[in-house]
Parts: structure tokens; sequence; C-alpha cells
């Protein structure tokens, strides 16, 4: 039998489990194709309002990506991926397990019969596997994302999947810092969604102390945000009055900053390096500093197609600021990713910076700087806020 054969075999087999009922899981893994932070691939079968369909979870180094696909398409991409991208396959059914392997153009598939096994549920509700599974959470109610019934009200539910998101992101990170318990800086609270979900799981699930303190420059939602971290029992949560650059984060092991507007952002960052905190995360909001360079600059002319419609130019400005920032991260010793941390769909405001200190990052400076002038050059940009901020 030809190679090609064992990949359709499996697939055959997916189709008739997905069809009759039988279909536990499909684990795409092996993973060797472009996209350097993916690991693996999860296939299950829901059911939607417009029907059943194949459930591909993409499971990356820092997130998981949930796309659903009719029954055509599904099984395109599957072909696909496992001739070019994915080495392996572990197909799970009620009846029977399937193993596929790839080398080269070796293909393998192995069949055992299985017993007394029971097919999951086809319901579309993802919110049981949300670290903040209860709802009914005074800190829920007073922030506006609950009803008095304790459900989540209609139109906060991006808001809520956005703070799970949050929370899946900052757990793991916050579990790598040694301090005992470690200081989380929160530059620009604002309502301080972040920090009360963030609390509530590492105090009520995760069960590791944690101190979190909210600075925000509105003296009445410090007042509000104290008033419930208190009716919470929320005693390792506070917020704090005040700019972002007056305040004394030399202290911090964390310093984070969600939608932080503009040049903010940068204060956020330049005080997590001066504070040295292990780490740094910020999720930017506009970028009008460096788009104003851009349009009163001098650009190569080789990017005039780039830059000529103002939406286009908005774009470039956000991912050259971000680029920028990354690079001066790395400069002073941190270990940076940027990543989309939830979809467009939910927030524009959707990508997530992560430095964390690492004695052996930034050691070529010549190189990090070279990278640095470069963009500036080719974009017609003086100089970045942040960098500024650093004196290099």
């Amino acid at each position: 039998m030809n190679p090609p054969d064992r990949i359709a075999e499996l697939l055959d087999a997916t189709r008739e489990a997905f069809a009759g009922g039988s279909l536990i899981r499909l684990k795409l893994g092996g993973y060797h194709g472009p996209e350097a932070e993916l690991k693996a691939v999860e296939v299950k079968k829901i059911a939607t309002k417009a029907g059943e369909k194949y459930s591909f979870t993409y499971k990356y180094k820092t997130r998981d990506t949930i796309k659903n696909h009719p029954e055509p398409e599904a099984l395109a991409l599957l072909s696909d991926g496992l001739t070019d991208e994915f080495r392996s396959a572990q197909l799970a059914t009620t009846e029977f397990d399937m193993m596929f392997e790839r080398n080269g153009a070796k293909q393998r598939l192995r069949r055992t019969e299985v017993e007394g096994r029971e097919a999951p549920s086809t319901e579309h509700n993802r919110a049981k596997n949300r670290p903040l599974g209860d709802t009914g959470k005074p800190w829920l109610k007073a922030l506006g994302l609950a009803g008095k019934n304790g459900a989540i009200r209609h139109d906060a539910q991006d808001k809520f999947r956005q703070i799970n998101k949050m929370v899946e992101i900052f757990a793991p990170l916050v579990a790598s810092l040694k301090s005992e318990p470690p200081l989380i800086v929160d530059m620009g609270a604002g309502k301080g969604y972040l920090d009360f979900a963030l609390y509530d799981y590492l105090a009520t699930v995760v069960k590791r102390p944690v101190r979190i303190v909210g600075v925000e420059m509105r003296p009445q939602l410090v007042e509000d945000g104290n008033a419930t971290a208190r009716a919470s029992g929320f005693d390792g949560l506070s917020f704090e009055a005040g700019a972002i650059m007056e305040y004394d984060a030399s202290a911090a092991d964390a310093v984070i900053a969600l939608h932080a507007c503009d040049t903010a952002t940068d204060d956020a960052i330049f005080k997590g390096i001066s504070a040295g905190a292990a780490l740094i995360a910020v999720a930017p909001c506009c970028h009008k500093q460096i788009r104003r360079q851009m349009e009163a600059g001098q650009p190569d002319q080789t990017l005039e197609p780039l830059l000529r419609h103002g939406i286009f130019v908005e774009r470039q400005a956000e991912m050259v600021t971000d680029t920028l920032r990354a690079l001066f991260l790395e400069l002073n010793g941190y270990r940076t990713r940027v990543f989309e941390f939830v979809s467009d769909a939910h927030t524009p405001k959707n990508n997530l910076i992560v430095a964390e200190k690492d004695g052996r990052a930034g050691r070529d400076r010549d190189a990090v700087l070279a990278q640095i002038d470069a963009i500036k050059a080719t974009f017609g940009i003086g100089a970045h806020y942040l960098e500024s901020l650093l004196d290099r």
C-alpha cells in the first residue's frame, strides 16, 4: 500500500467515527511546519447552530486557538497537514484507536481495538474549561460583568472571555516567579478586571499567595477597586492613585499594563526594566507617537505603496512600534515574545508582549542596536519614546 493510502485510511476512519458518533479525539503531533510556536492540533466533534462540525484546537506554546470547520474543509486540512507538517496522529474512538506515524516517505498505521469507552458530549460550551468557573463572585457583579443572578451579562461576554484568556496566560508566568509572595504591579489598572480575575484564580484555585497593586490615575476607580477588594476578602489586592512614571515600582517582580494608551505602555516597560522585574507583559493600545513620525518623516521610497493609505500606515505603525519595544527589551536582558492573546473578533487590541528576564538575552548588543537603527531609518523614525526613557 503506497504512503498516501495510510493517510486516506486514517481519514476514512475519522469520518466514519464522526458520522457514527464514536469519535473521541484526533490529535496531530510532531509538527515541523512554518509556525514556530505551534505544538499540536486536537480535533473533536461539536454541535453548533449551523450543524455538526470538526473543532480544531491549535495548541501553541502560550495559548490555544479554536477554529471550527465543516467536514470537507476539515478533511482537506487534515490531509494536507498529515502529508506535509505533522509526523504523527492518534485517533481515539469508542471502539478502536489508530496510531499514524510518518518518517519521510515512509508511513505506518496501527489499529488497536478497545472496549468500555463513551463518546464525549458534542455540546459547544467552552465555558466549563475557563479558569473562572464560578460567575457568582461579588467582584464580577461589582465590575458589571455579572448580573444579579450571577450569570455573565450578554454585553460582557467578550470582556469575560478576554479576562479568562489573560488568566490562562498569566497564571503560568506568575508561577515561574521566585519571590514568595511575588509582587505584581498593574500600570494603568482602570477598573482592575485582570487584577481581580488573576488574584481570585491564584488565591482560590492555585492557592498561591500573591500581592497585586493596581496603579490608576482616577481616584474614584482606586476607591471603588479597594472597596471591592475588601468586600471580596482579597487582602493581597489593592489599588493606589498616581501616574505610572511617579509610582515606585522598584520592588516589583512583575510589571503589567493592559491597553495603556500610546506611550503609557512605554512608561510601564521602562518602570519594569528599571526595577529589574522578572516579568514584563503589556498589551499595547494605539501607536500615535511612531505614526506621527512616519507621516512626517522620510520613509524608504520602496514603502510608498504600503504607506499610501491611512489604514496601512496605522497597521505599519503598530507593527514597527511593538517590534522596537521588543528589541529594546531584548537589549536590556529580556527574552521576549509577541503574540495574539485573543481573537480580534473580541478586541482589536489583541497583541501581547511578554518579556522574561534572562541573563542570556541581549548579549549581542551591537547586532540589536543595528536592527533598531535600520528599522528607524527605513520608516523615517527619529526616536522611539522608550528609547529616550532608556537613554539606550
